[in-house]
């Protein structure tokens, strides 16, 4: 069998990764290149030692140029009552650039990047190094600072749609 012949197409790679749950997190950025934002759930841990996790960004997003410039982001692990902070982020409603930060609470960790107040956690990073795949950027974060939020119910994206997970984490 040829290479060619055991490719995947992309529309049957997007089916499967439809398939393929993943926590809901809003991406924030702030400094010389702008305050910016998006709804991402191609995001997961790389290493506690040094704490690093990495997050993929299309190079076509808005806020693609942002995080390069500021070396900085913040990514917001959404609750379960948080869907229309996701929303906003990735578009619906056509909110643009730092118009998209009138929609929840936001204050300030270490870094600069807007932490959003109620996530189920916010890990303010610098970004430390970037590689370029296909159509993406995976960034990857060293964690300067964490925000626990509640420990109560999380937001999870599957099948194309929102799931609210009403689970406590053991010791609540």
């Amino acid at each position: 069998m040829d290479e060619a012949s055991t490719m995947v197409s992309r529309d049957a790679y997007r089916e499967a990764m439809a398939r393929l749950g993943a926590a809901v997190n809003v991406i924030t950025t702030d400094g010389p290149g702008g305050r910016r934002g998006f709804t991402a759930s191609a995001v997961c841990s790389v290493t506690d030692d040094p704490p690093t996790l990495l997050v993929c960004c299309n190079r076509g997003n808005d806020s693609h140029a942002a995080l390069l410039v500021n070396r900085v982001m913040c990514v917001n692990t959404l609750a379960a009552g948080q869907i229309d902070v996701s929303d906003v982020f990735a578009g619906v409603g056509g909110r643009e650039g730092s118009a998209r930060f009138d929609v929840g609470d936001w204050f300030l960790l270490v870094t600069g990047a807007p932490a959003l107040r109620g996530a189920a956690v916010s890990f303010d990073c610098r970004i430390t190094e970037v590689t370029e795949i296909g159509t993406h950027s995976v960034l990857f974060g060293e964690v300067a600072a964490l925000e626990q939020g509640s420990r109560r119910g999380g937001l999870i994206y599957f099948g194309r749609a929102y799931h609210r997970l009403s689970h406590t984490l053991a010791g609540e």
